[in-house]
């Protein structure tokens, strides 16, 4: 049997950190994914589903990710039972995470850690003399044919 389930989606909240008695670190979320099917009326329908990360993957997921963030999960589906408050049992699904990738570059989608805008540069030298700079470095770059893999 088979229990596997690759994910891509949104971060719809920051993920949160918790730390076993043992001092693992957990970090759980939730993502969105638009589902293949179409609703009663053509409508997009989405799937929020939570996702449960262990150890120093968790670290890395709480400093690196925030909430809109596109990323990729693999994991497993997994189910767990309680009871609530109100006396009620409860199942709760979903995803403890093997592997997070982060599908974005870390500045994608507002500013980056110097706290600019992707499209706005920097404060600094112009971005003409750093262009100029660049070229001249690619000038000098020497390739042998037989390194070429073609």
């Amino acid at each position: 049997m088979v229990n596997s389930v690759v994910l891509v989606g949104r971060l719809t909240r920051d993920p949160e950190l918790r730390k076993t008695s043992s001092g693992m670190s957990v970090a759980s979320f939730t993502i969105a994914v638009d589902d293949s099917r179409k609703g009663p009326n053509g409508e997009k329908v989405t799937v929020f589903m939570p996702i449960t990360v262990w150890g120093a993957a968790a670290d890395t997921v709480v400093k690196f990710t925030r909430k809109g963030a596109l990323v990729g999960v693999v994991g497993r589906i997994t189910q767990r039972k309680y009871t609530n408050r109100n006396g009620v049992e409860v199942t709760s699904t979903e995803v403890s995470a093997n592997q997070v990738e982060f599908l974005e570059p870390k500045n994608a989608r507002g500013q980056d850690d110097m706290g600019f805008a992707p499209d706005q540069p920097a404060p600094g030298p112009s971005n003409q003399a750093k262009a100029k700079e660049e070229s001249k470095n690619l000038d000098s770059i020497d390739i042998v044919d037989d390194d070429l893999p073609f």
